[in-house]
């Protein structure tokens, strides 16, 4: 296998790389230079992804203000349930901007912001709203999707499938001309769904289509998608296995459609490389950039 290097990113001056005596830029506050020449020297290329961050972070700042001075005390009293509760959305939207901006800036320091905030955003927020996920692929692969749907008749409903049942065949999604990120989006999805019942079943039970050391190796200690945790019925039952056969066979079936949709898109999620930072301007089904597109935001 050939030898693969990773460049490292610049943890010194943005100009020489020097580590010693550092400033810090004052508004994005992750980029550093060694003197006042080199920040003035690096101003142009700067500017804008620094500009960029210092409103986003601006703005978080006003948004943590309000929720801090809010009488209900959020973030003492409902650490983990954030986004759920109406108030907290404007916050956890703006700290999420935050870190899309931070990306714009390639030092270590701002990787390292982005991974305080990201880890920080699940902290605050251990809901992963995967049900809302599934309800709303599908209403955009099925009424979304209708070409006799009015989109100019308001009365008609919107995003109205509530609850559908994640655990149904996925045929449905791959009719006419499927959305990639929608089909990545289920994909991930079922696997979730896959392990969370792997992480139910009971070793003695398990089919032998799973040989044992790889079922413990991917064992999750615990379900943690609330499809499964909020379903009594699922959570007592006692033989998952035809469950997780059905779930395997449509993985399968929508990593297929997904290559074949854009046979880009596999081999990039696993190492992704300069395409996580390209800024395509339009794209093509099956092309590069819609697998740009897919990996950054799906």
């Amino acid at each position: 296998m050939a030898a693969t290097t990773t460049a490292l990113l610049p943890a010194g001056c943005g100009v020489c790389g020097k580590t010693e005596n550092l400033l810090r830029c004052s508004r994005c506050k992750v980029m550093a230079y060694c003197s006042r020449e080199h920040q003035v020297a690096h101003h142009t290329e700067h500017k804008s992804a620094c500009s960029a961050v210092g409103k986003k972070r601006a703005i978080l700042d006003a948004e943590e203000q309000k929720l801090r001075s809010h009488p209900d005390n959020f973030f003492k009293n409902d650490v983990g349930h954030f986004w759920g509760i109406w108030e907290t959305r404007d916050y956890m939207s703006a700290r999420f901007a935050l870190v899309e901006a931070l990306r714009k800036i390639k030092t270590h320091d701002a990787v390292q912001q982005q991974l305080d905030h990201a880890l920080d955003l699940l902290r605050l927020c251990r809901s992963d709203n995967m049900a809302e996920c599934y309800d709303f692929v599908k209403w955009w692969s099925t009424t979304g999707n209708d070409a006799d749907y009015d989109w100019g008749d308001m009365k008609l409903p919107y995003l109205d499938i509530k609850n559908a049942d994640a655990f149904e065949p996925v045929e449905y999604l791959c009719s006419g001309f499927p959305d990639l990120s929608h089909l990545v989006a289920i994909t991930l999805l079922k696997i979730r769904l896959m392990l969370d019942l792997m992480a139910l079943e009971d070793p003695a039970t398990v089919n032998e289509k799973y040989p044992r050391e790889i079922f413990h190796a991917t064992r999750p200690s615990a379900p943690r998608s609330p499809i499964v945790t909020g379903n009594k019925d699922i959570m007592e039952r006692k033989d998952q296995r035809a469950f997780i056969d059905k779930l395997a066979e449509q993985v399968d079936f929508l990593y297929k459609t997904v290559n074949k949709a854009n046979k880009h898109f596999w081999p990039s999620l696993l190492n992704p490389g300069s395409h996580l930072t390209a800024q395509p301007v339009m794209f093509r089904p099956g092309g590069i950039e819609e697998m740009q597109v897919a990996l950054q935001y799906s």
